[in-house]
């Protein structure tokens, strides 16, 4: 855990670094690096089971209002495999949408040995497509931090220039090319490495329906809470969300009612936090200021890492489960993890 601790804090001066230099004018190019995913490939992803969440009490399976089912940590010789931002699951919870901070798609399968992950399966990398076709690293686009999906629909964020792109996967899966989203005027303004960092769509039914959900990582307003978007929908606009103890947004999903928000934060004395908090969606209003208990917190004395990504699907038998995966930042002291747990309550 102390080797993580140390990886996150490299990783720390690093996002410093990128943020000075953020202040001089954006290169156009000069973004894709071996860690850049070139052309589409099939890759071997391998997993080493993660039997448990907390390793000194061997007994403990529940943790807040979650219940650990499993967990792998992931490796891969192929060099573009990591700095995994956001997962998106098909209702089984087997295949996934997944992608990389350096402008890469990555899709594939979760093997299962009944409620276990045991592997990935069919993994596959490609470049993310502009509007003109190209690898959107080709226009010095990148830190691609979140998905959401309509039907064939795929929205991903993109934060250090803090836009939007819509792919409609009918029309070539990772192959089709992404269209920009008309955001708010603020959305730009937002800092860019804490920019847009959690979508969700709001679907059918629902009295926002067809709204795009649009989170900032620590885009913070007068009063200091996490400035959110409405996009699209009956009703846009601006709205916040509360934050408390120095979390940051790292991604988010939405349940039936309510609005899943996972959160992070680190300090040089605390050391690294997760939390998930449960937010009402009907409380999502422009101009409003929303917030809600926390549903699960965890630390490094539990097997986290820099957790970025979350989805939930729902069982055969009822149960919801949450799907958690790590940014490991291409480094060797921190990893990339699949977690996954059964929400309890």
């Amino acid at each position: 855990m102390l080797t993580f601790a140390a990886g996150f804090a490299l990783s720390a001066l690093a996002d410093r670094a990128h943020a000075q230099v953020a202040a001089r004018p954006k290169p156009k190019r000069g973004v894709v690096d071996e860690h850049s995913v070139a052309e589409p490939v099939s890759i071997e992803v391998n997993a080493r089971p993660i039997p448990l969440f907390e390793p000194r009490d061997r007994t403990r399976v529940r943790f807040g209002a979650l219940e650990y089912r499993s967990g792998l940590s992931l490796t891969s010789s192929y060099r573009g495999f990591g700095g995994l931002s956001a997962i998106r699951l098909d209702p089984k919870g087997e295949r996934f949408l997944s992608l990389s901070d350096k402008g890469g798609w990555f899709t594939g399968r979760i093997v299962y040995s009944g409620r276990a992950m045991t592997g990935l399966a069919d993994v596959e990398a490609a470049p993310i497509l502009g509007p003109d076709g190209r690898p959107i690293t080709a226009r010095g686009w990148y830190d691609t931090e979140s998905i959401a999906r309509d039907g064939s629909l795929v929205y991903v964020g993109l934060e250090r220039v803090n836009q939007v792109l819509r792919f409609d996967f009918s029309k070539g899966l990772t192959r089709s090319r992404g269209e920009v989203v008309p955001l708010p005027p603020a959305a730009r303004r937002l800092p860019n490495n804490k920019g847009l960092e959690a979508l969700v769509v709001v679907p059918k039914g629902q009295p926002l329906a067809g709204t795009l959900i649009a989170m900032s990582e620590r885009g913070l307003d007068a009063n200091g809470d996490l400035i959110a978007f409405l996009v699209g929908g009956p009703s846009p606009g601006q709205f916040s969300i509360h934050r408390t103890e120095n979390f940051d947004i790292s991604d988010a999903v939405l349940l039936a009612d309510d609005l899943l928000i996972l959160e992070r934060k680190f300090s040089w004395l605390g050391g690294l936090g997760i939390r998930i908090r449960r937010l009402p969606l009907k409380s999502v209003a422009p101009g409003a200021l929303v917030d809600g208990p926390t549903v699960f917190q965890a630390d490094l004395s539990q097997e986290i890492d820099n957790m970025e990504g979350i989805d939930a699907h729902v069982t055969p038998e009822g149960d919801t489960v949450l799907t958690m995966i790590s940014d490991d930042n291409f480094s060797l002291l921190q990893h990339t993890l699949l977690l996954q747990f059964t929400l309890v309550e």
